[in-house]
């Protein structure tokens, strides 16, 4: 199963396949793979144990990044993706990011962004949409309508912790008068507004 694998120029980690969300957009609908790599639903949740081998796999040096991103939503497992961060940090000395529907907290029941001090270089979170009752009609989360507010509430404490803290919608799918409004939203929050080309 594939754990480990290669898009572009970073190495990215699939943790797991479970997630909150269930969005209409969501690749994994449509495709079982990502980058260089296999099927990305795994037949069982990979151990760190089993992470930390597959390192050995790769050649580091070949990578700018690695990214927390695979079919699912990597903060379900944090604690073992915050050991996994902090085994990478220690042996290979580069950045590390993670790409997040950003309900970590919703997920856990507590605040967790303080936990990325030290060890995440830059929380990629999905705004999708400025509008909260869109948001719930495309993301269909588990936890309903405190979705919206509790990844904003998340994303701003990211910024008191991480570096850099981007969020993102799809080209093509907003109105420049929608995306206008997720720039103000961005810059009220103190984060990055980027529109992330459509990767069908």
């Amino acid at each position: 199963m594939t754990i480990l694998y290669k898009v572009h120029d970073n190495l990215y980690v699939n943790l797991t396949n479970r997630c909150p969300c269930a969005c209409t957009f969501c690749l994994r609908q449509t495709r079982d793979t990502m980058g260089e790599s296999d099927s990305l639903w795994l037949e069982k949740e990979p151990t760190y144990g089993e992470i930390i081998a597959d390192f050995a796999n790769f050649d580091m040096k070949d990578y700018k990044e690695l990214v927390f991103c695979g079919f699912g939503e990597p903060t379900e497992r944090l604690d073992v993706l915050l050991a996994v961060a902090k085994y990478v940090k220690e042996t290979y000395h580069m950045p590390i990011r993670i790409n997040t529907n950003g309900l970590s907290d919703l997920i856990h029941g507590k605040k967790t962004a303080q936990l990325f001090r030290g060890l995440i270089d830059t929380v990629s979170i999905s705004l999708n949409t400025p509008d909260p009752a869109r948001y719930h009609e495309l993301v269909r989360s588990k936890f309903g309508d405190i979705s919206y507010q509790a990844m904003l509430d998340f994303a701003r404490d990211c910024t008191r912790y991480v570096p850099h803290v981007v969020m993102t919608t799809v080209s093509t799918t907003l109105t420049k008068e929608e995306e206008e409004k997720c720039a103000k939203i961005c810059e009220e929050l103190g984060v990055t507004y980027r529109i992330r080309a459509w990767e069908g």
